[in-house]
């Protein structure tokens, strides 16, 4: 059985990591309201403009369709994976690492047996597992995070464009967690470049609306596709990155709640280990009273 001062100094040490994952789930909580805020202001507009974007550039002709909507043969692939600066945060990152090994394996196999796969990592965990694991990758966007604004986050995305509009790349894939709820984040596996055409459905087929352009169709490619690309990939980072929140409070909650249980359980045995050790002192006791009694 263990001794006091070894439980005691074990109480003393899961207590003070308890304190520790308490104020980082209050930490993350403060920092995840500002990010739902942001998030939820961005995604409907977001959303609306990606529902346009879509229709416009799948319903131009040939003469006159965006180079951003151009389809060629697959031949190489850049991948962006977006993950955190920072660990404890579950299973967050390792869900981004798996969803983009799927991608590879099930879409661009052909690609990735001949090596023609590009990593652009988003965040320092992605930047530093796709280096470890010796993957081609462009570095120069790794700290995004670090302070995350539009204007950054257009870098990123000018360069991804640039590159599909000089042929470097033929196709252009986001990796990153949607932010749902604190405790949910669903993966997404999304098409970036060429611009994905619109869905059509039973009910209605969206390729059919007749959109009035003001000032002109060559303006709406040369200006407003770009800029509504940024924002799409804007919102991909602010989803990310409220998930990346929700998911580190669930996780310190979850391992305060641990910390919480593991004490009642180290509280009980050093209380029945001192039970123990009074228990034989005052054996020890009696059967010295016994002994001097017996002379």
């Amino acid at each position: 059985m263990a001794n006091l001062k070894e439980v005691k100094s074990r109480i003393s040490s899961v207590s003070s990591t308890q304190q520790i994952t308490r104020a980082m789930k209050m930490v993350a909580a403060s920092k995840l309201r500002r990010a739902q805020e942001r998030i939820t202001q961005m995604r409907p507009y977001a959303q609306k403009l990606g529902e346009i974007l879509r229709n416009v550039s799948g319903g131009q002709g040939d003469d006159d369709a965006s180079v951003y909507s151009t389809r060629r043969e697959i031949n190489r692939v850049l991948i962006i994976a977006i993950t955190s600066d920072k660990g404890l945060c579950g299973g967050f990152n390792s869900n981004v690492f798996r969803a983009t090994t799927a991608l590879l394996k099930e879409k661009y196999v052909r690609q990735y047996t001949k090596e023609q796969v590009v990593i652009l990592p988003i965040g320092k965990k992605a930047l530093d597992n796709y280096r470890k694991r010796g993957f081609e990758i462009v570095p120069d966007f790794g700290g995004i995070f670090s302070d995350l604004s539009f204007d950054t986050a257009k870098l990123a995305a000018e360069y991804a464009m640039e590159a599909f509009k000089n042929d470097e790349y033929d196709r252009v894939e986001l990796v990153y967690n949607e932010f749902k709820n604190v405790a949910t984040q669903i993966m997404r596996t999304e098409q970036f470049l060429p611009i994905p055409e619109a869905e059509v459905d039973g009910e209605s087929n969206s390729n059919t609306i007749d959109y009035i352009f003001e000032p002109s169709k060559d303006y709406i490619v040369e200006e407003l596709i770009p800029t509504s690309l940024k924002i799409q990939f804007y919102k991909a980072l602010l989803e990310s990155n409220a998930a990346e929140h929700g998911a580190r409070m669930t996780a310190m909650d979850k391992a305060t709640e641990n910390a919480g249980e593991l004490l009642k359980e180290l509280k009980l045995k050093y209380n029945r280990t001192r039970q123990a050790a009074i228990t034989t002192e005052i054996l020890e006791i009696v059967a010295g009273a016994e002994a001097l009694g017996g002379r």
